[in-house]
């Protein structure tokens, strides 16, 4: 059995993280800044040495005094050194190895680079005195006034730069752990802050339940990224709302519709058994039974249907689809049933458009069913074609008693009928339309109704991608003369 590790909080998780990456950035910044200052102490430095040799240099030129007399006119270059601690200055002569001529200076035991003594002198050169601070040594040829040649090396005491230095770094030292506490409680604290929305969130999903979904979030005064995922899952419960409730008004729906047949099933069973019949009337039962289970069969086919297209497994194989080939078909599959009711199928136009050929098949089929139906004897009944901005659309027109205008937003809802009644006797299971608007989804159309009582009512498909004429010929309309003609 293993232990499952505890879970760090998101809060201090951040806390840690934020701290962490601002303790990189003052670490780095301290660095940084200790590293111009050092720099900038050894430009002053170097720019204190090249200032006071121009000023030897010039104490030199003018002066009368020579490398053989050490004690004579000396105090004139003692006075360069004056108030100056910091400075040791030392004269060599032009021998090699060289000689000291003269020293002066608070340190006059200070060291010298051996190279001097070697005549391989450089610019500047850094060392380390006896205490372990450091030194700057600038070394510059001149020549005195009396033309003797002598090595002017300048010695600068850094202790206080040193020191200066130190300083900087104990005090960044000793302050940052105090920065990382302060960033890091800050840090804290502000995440903490910013997550509080999300306790809300928890609070909302903890109470929603297949029961109860009317929970929804408030978006104001959250963050930007907060705010759209609140509208995001606001939507999605009232998505998942509306199924719901679509889901229930099916099942109850569901039941009524079965109870009625099974009910009808039931009683016809019940009443040819009570006593004895002759055969004739037994057959009779059976028949009656036999198209009862047969209106059962083509409901639970159209509930199948239903649902393998409304959760399909995989996309939509979609291919060239000729509308009018297909229109022509289903008109041919209707003849006898339109030639029964005496009325005449009529196709006129053309369009394409991409899906599936026999779900599009089934739409037409459903729609026409549906207008011959409905259609009184002796009319026509149209299928037009045609594009517009690159949309195919087919419309079915029919004649006849026409539909109010209240029942035309739940036309297309499962088990929803104008006239229950006379649809159960004509053998309607309430589903077709529904199955219309669901092969039109899936093909992102959409199917629309337009109807007025006791005029025209006329069911549109709209199929809204790769819809365009073939080629560039009109096909004249094609009338289907069912029955007697006008």
């Amino acid at each position: 059995m293993t232990l499952a590790r505890p879970t760090m909080r998101l809060s201090m998780r951040l806390g840690l993280t934020v701290s962490a990456l601002c303790a990189l950035l003052v670490l780095g910044m301290a660095t940084f800044s200790c590293l111009t200052i050092s720099r900038q102490l050894d430009i002053r430095a170097q720019n204190e040495l090249t200032d006071k040799l121009r000023q030897i240099r010039h104490s030199l030129t003018e002066s009368s005094w020579s490398g053989n007399d050490r004690s004579l006119n000396s105090h004139n270059l003692r006075d360069q050194i004056v108030g100056h601690d910091n400075f040791t200055l030392t004269l060599l002569d032009a021998s090699v190895p060289r000689r000291r001529l003269l020293v002066i200076g608070k340190d006059e035991g200070a060291p010298l680079p051996e190279s001097l003594f070697n005549d391989q002198a450089q610019d500047f050169q850094a060392l380390r005195s006896d205490t372990g601070h450091g030194l700057l040594v600038a070394a510059s040829p001149m020549q005195l006034r009396s033309g003797q040649q002598v090595l002017a090396v300048l010695t600068l005491d850094r202790k206080d730069d040193d020191e200066l230095l130190r300083a900087y770094v104990q005090s960044t030292l000793i302050a940052l752990p105090v920065i990382f506490l302060l960033v890091g409680g800050g840090a804290w604290w502000v995440v903490r802050r910013s997550l509080r929305p999300l306790k809300a969130f928890g609070k909302v999903a903890a109470q929603v339940s297949a029961r109860d979904l009317s929970q929804r979030l408030t978006s104001s005064g959250l963050p930007d990224e907060l705010q759209g995922l609140a509208r995001a899952i606001n939507v999605m419960l009232q998505r998942l709302d509306d199924d719901i409730s679509q889901l229930a008004q099916f099942s109850d729906d569901l039941a009524h519709e079965l109870r009625s047949p099974i009910n009808n099933l039931m009683g016809k069973a019940q009443v040819t058994l009570s006593r004895e019949r002759p055969a004739e009337d037994y057959k009779q039962a059976l028949e009656s039974c036999t198209e009862e289970l047969e209106r059962l069969s083509r409901m639970v086919s159209q509930m199948l249907f239903l649902a393998s297209i409304n959760q399909p497994v995989a996309a939509l194989a979609t291919d060239p689809v000729n509308l009018r080939e297909e229109a022509d078909k289903v008109v041919e599959l209707f003849e006898l049933t339109a030639e029964e009711r005496d009325i005449k199928l009529q196709v006129n136009g053309t369009a394409c458009t991409r899906g599936d050929r026999l779900m599009i098949q089934r739409a037409i089929s459903n729609l026409l069913s549906n207008a011959i139906r409905h259609a009184p004897p002796g009319t026509r009944v149209t299928l037009l074609l045609s594009v517009h901005s690159e949309q195919a659309s087919l419309a079915i027109s029919n004649a006849g008693e026409g539909i109010a205008a209240e029942h035309l937003p739940r036309l297309f809802d499962r088990f929803y009928r104008v006239h229950a009644s006379r649809a159960r006797h004509q053998g309607g299971t309430g589903l077709g339309l529904a199955i219309v608007r669901s092969i039109m989804q899936i093909h992102e159309g959409e199917v629309t109704v337009t109807s007025e009582p006791g005029g025209l009512t006329t069911f549109s498909l709209t199929f809204p991608h790769g819809a365009a004429r073939l080629n560039s010929t009109t096909t004249t309309g094609k009338t289907y003369a069912i029955g007697e003609p006008d």
